[in-house]
């Protein structure tokens, strides 16, 4: 199929493109990579009557450390970003995600901020950026705002982004050599959307785990951060006793639907054997 007909601009600059965005109206949407946008224009699901084509704008496909963290344009094509010595460093947690990240090809075209616009919750960044803290940095005409990634999901393709903004970067706060990353998922075929993923940070102290985020995707609208199943965590060392109280915990923590891939009972099960792997890893970094 074809893309139903719509407008087509190409701004030289941010301030252009949110002049455009105001100008041609709600229905607009904003073209970054286009890994997801233009198969939805191929196949009808997405209609607009305009797209803002962003990729000519200068400033947003960069990756720096700055005072507040590890600032990752919107821009940063995800080879880019999986190929990075500071995302390496200072995220290493989505440097483990990004290789589950679709396929090389679609990492090359494909953005960190197209897939958080996105918002698909079962995609792999999303839940590394409720992990992790990060903040969305998100400009408008006249300004700029910020929202916590943890209030920027807010169901399936759904987010905190109103019309005529723009998405323009990901901002990682760092963290000392206490904490320690693992990502991991399960997928019936490398670079399907995930059935479960799993997005841990844990702080150890003496061994014992001291803070926890468990941020599971595929298993909800949004982003899901398991918060019993981290606190079960919490003073205990990474061992099979832990893996047992939080594992418990995550009945109360996830409610997956079941569809045509995957069972609801499934997809606990897997949650539990992404806990596991997830442990397993601290266990070695203990």
């Amino acid at each position: 199929m074809k893309p139903a007909p719509f407008a087509y601009c190409r701004p030289a600059t941010l301030d252009e493109a949110l002049d455009a965005l105001a100008r041609l109206g709600p229905d607009a949407r904003v073209l970054a990579g286009g890994q997801s946008l233009v198969p939805a224009l191929n196949m009808r699901l997405a209609q607009p009557s305009a797209l803002v084509d962003i990729n000519r704008v200068p400033g947003l496909d960069g990756i720096r450390l700055a005072p507040e963290g590890l600032v990752i344009g919107a821009l940063a094509r995800q080879e880019a970003v999986l190929r990075s010595p500071l995302v390496a460093r200072h995220a290493p947690l989505i440097a483990q995600a990004m290789p589950h990240v679709a396929h090389l090809a679609l990492r090359t075209r494909g953005t960190l901020g197209g897939s958080l616009a996105l918002g698909d919750p079962a995609a792999e960044l999303p839940a590394c950026a409720v992990a992790l803290d990060a903040v969305i940095r998100v400009a408008r005409r006249g300004g700029e705002r910020e929202v916590p990634a943890a209030r920027f999901f807010r169901g399936i393709y759904a987010t905190a982004l109103e019309p005529g903004e723009i998405l323009t970067a990901a901002v990682v706060p760092l963290r000392d050599a206490s904490w320690r990353f693992h990502f991991g998922e399960l997928a019936r075929r490398h670079g399907d959307y995930a059935l479960v993923g799993l997005a841990t940070a844990a702080r150890l102290d003496g061994g014992a785990i001291a803070e926890a985020r468990l941020v599971f995707a595929g298993v909800g609208l949004t982003p899901v951060r398991a918060t019993r199943g981290e606190a079960a965590l919490v003073g205990r060392r990474p061992d099979a006793a832990a893996l047992a109280a939080a594992g418990r915990a995550l009945d109360a923590d996830l409610d997956p639907p079941s569809d045509v891939h995957a069972s609801a009972a499934l997809r606990r099960h897997l949650a539990r054997v992404l806990l596991a792997r997830a442990l397993a890893a601290l266990v070695g970094a203990a």
